[in-house]
């Protein structure tokens, strides 16, 4: 094991107590020296789409450097001039934060929850500071700094109130709404298309060449799971989201792969009915049903006229299983 690695996992972090009161008051700053900047980074990244709640957090920013100022002039008053390096990495205790990158593109819910799960740890630190230090002067400002975390919830109410008025709120759930559209329904829509329409043409062009449903479900069951392989990994590699905001690859790449799968095992099912004919009849219910439901998808959230959309699906359903049913026959 590495030095570096048995560092992150607390072999060589020290304990909270004991931390000497100076090292205390170096740690807090820290804490809020980077709280301050992880606000900064939400602010701006959440204003494009979201400017109520990123003038919330740029608001907390500037109450983390009013503590942090707190604590600084206390440092120097007590300590001197010189403030010692120790972080948050290097005491044992703390939560693992994740980078800010890892989290991009940032969702308005999983940066509220980060948030509160800051101050959480942060009112934690200054209580547990303030019932161990014997400095009067140093234990009052911990005790008032922790009752100022413990006030934060109730802050970001206010705040919430001050930035987000019912124009910002329709704002913000339209940007939401546009956000739920480009990471989540357009990759399932575009698997469910290319899963319900490429795998037509091996099903049906097996089906009609050997005449056996056996043979005809298990064509159909390769043709979707290898589709649904092809267009996760595709959809996963073709952009990693942080210019797009088209969400996390590898998310979206799950998302496409299993609605193309799911696309295609759709018609292929009915060829468990051991009657060729009658299986046949079924898939081509089945079909219709999926072709008219991604119809009704494209209408419903991506503001396609039903009629336009049910043309353009259907027309290229019917070429591809037409094709199938040639290629089968011949």
């Amino acid at each position: 094991m590495t030095m570096a690695a048995f560092s992150r996992i607390g072999g060589l972090k020290r304990r909270f107590a004991d931390l000497s009161d100076r090292e205390v008051l170096a740690l807090a700053i820290s804490l809020e020296e980077e709280d301050g900047r992880i606000y900064a980074e939400f602010a701006e990244a959440l204003k494009p789409d979201y400017p109520g709640t990123a003038a919330l957090f740029e608001d907390m920013r500037e109450v983390e450097a009013d503590h942090r100022d707190r604590l600084s002039a206390l440092f120097r008053a007590r300590f001197g001039e010189h403030l010692p390096l120790i972080r948050r990495d290097d005491v044992r205790g703390f939560m693992v934060r994740r980078p800010i990158w890892l989290m991009r593109p940032l969702r308005l819910e999983a940066v509220r929850r980060e948030a509160s799960a800051m101050e959480l740890e942060t009112r934690r630190f200054y209580e547990r500071a303030a019932s161990r230090t014997t400095d009067v002067a140093v234990r009052d400002l911990l005790n008032d700094l922790a009752e100022a975390e413990r006030g934060h919830e109730a802050t970001a109410r206010t705040l919430q109130e001050t930035h987000l008025t019912a124009a910002t709120a329709t704002e913000e759930e339209s940007a939401a709404r546009r956000l739920f559209l480009l990471q989540v329904v357009q990759p399932a829509l575009v698997g469910l298309m290319d899963g319900s329409v490429s795998t037509l043409a091996p099903l049906f062009a097996a089906a009609f060449a050997t005449r056996n449903s056996w043979d005809a479900f298990l064509v159909g069951i390769a043709a979707s799971v290898g589709a649904g392989i092809s267009m996760g990994f595709a959809e996963a590699l073709s952009d990693d989201g942080s210019l797009t905001g088209r969400g996390r690859p590898m998310l979206r790449g799950l998302i496409t792969g299993v609605m193309t799968t799911i696309g295609g095992i759709g018609h292929t099912l009915p060829y468990l009915i051991h009657d060729f004919l009658a299986a046949t009849y079924v898939a081509i219910a089945v079909v219709a049903v999926e072709l008219w439901a991604i119809s009704y998808i494209r209408y419903r959230y991506m503001d396609t006229p039903f009629l336009a959309a049910a043309f353009q699906v259907v027309v290229g359903g019917v070429l591809v299983f037409l094709t199938g049913i040639l290629i089968g026959s011949a």
